[in-house]
């Protein structure tokens, strides 16, 4: 279930804060808005002293997406996973939120959102109070900040915000906008490069987020403005 901390208010929701044309556009977080490597890794680090259990740090953050318990399975048995991912979380504000920098075109993406009038919300498998601290450490302000959600389940975020356009690095996050209608706009700023994209249906592929704006706005002026469903909605990917 979406949190109820993320459900927008009604004077922020998109029918009445959003002009009909203005884009409501959901964005993944790890490595679509943050480059979270340098954090989690401090954090698996300080996990694996904490516990003496070696957890191979380098090699975890080249597969970040899934959600934390499907990596930790990984290096702890199957029950002391959810522990371990209570502990890591717990430990996780203290090694990772100040050692995570943003991605290049993370706050000019937001703003260009903005600047259209629309919304913008960030829809992560991260959990969700982590997932803010960052966002706040870095002075990113999306009007929604919805976590915890992985793939598919994505999608009940993004309907339940009306947006159009879901914005991620990662195959899950393509599946995630598939579920919920929207477009999928990917970057291969994460563990897939753009063929990858591509070939997994991604409907747009850019090399990072410098190249939103410009892309929204092209977009925008080609008539693809609001929030109507975008499915079965096809566009050149733009390296």
């Amino acid at each position: 279930m979406v949190s109820p901390s993320a459900s927008p208010s009604p004077s922020a929701s998109p029918s009445s804060s959003s002009s009909p044309s203005a884009p409501t556009v959901g964005f993944d977080l790890d490595m679509t808005l943050i480059d979270s490597r340098p954090g989690i890794r401090a954090c698996y680090l300080a996990l694996a002293e904490r516990t003496g259990t070696f957890i191979d740090a380098d090699l975890a953050v080249t597969r970040l997406g899934p959600p934390l318990v499907d990596e930790l399975g990984n290096w702890f048995p199957a029950d002391r996973v959810d522990a371990m991912a209570d502990l890591y979380r717990e430990m996780y504000p203290a090694y990772a939120v100040a050692a995570t920098p943003a991605l290049p075109g993370a706050r000019e993406a937001i703003d260009a959102v903005r600047a259209a009038g629309g919304r913008a919300l960030v829809v992560t498998a991260k959990y969700e109070p982590n997932a803010k601290l960052h966002l706040a450490h870095l002075g990113i302000e999306p009007d929604a900040v919805v976590g915890d959600l992985w793939a598919e389940q994505k999608a009940e975020a993004l309907r339940e915000h009306g947006a159009s356009i879901y914005v991620g690095d990662h195959l899950g996050d393509i599946r995630g906008a598939r579920a919920a209608g929207a477009l999928s706009v990917t970057v291969a700023t994460g563990p897939y490069d753009e063929a990858a994209l591509r070939a997994a249906g991604a409907d747009v592929v850019l090399a990072d987020l410098t190249r939103f704006p410009e892309w929204l706005a092209e977009h925008r002026r080609d008539g693809h403005g609001g929030n109507s469903p975008a499915t079965g909605y096809r566009e050149a990917p733009r390296a």
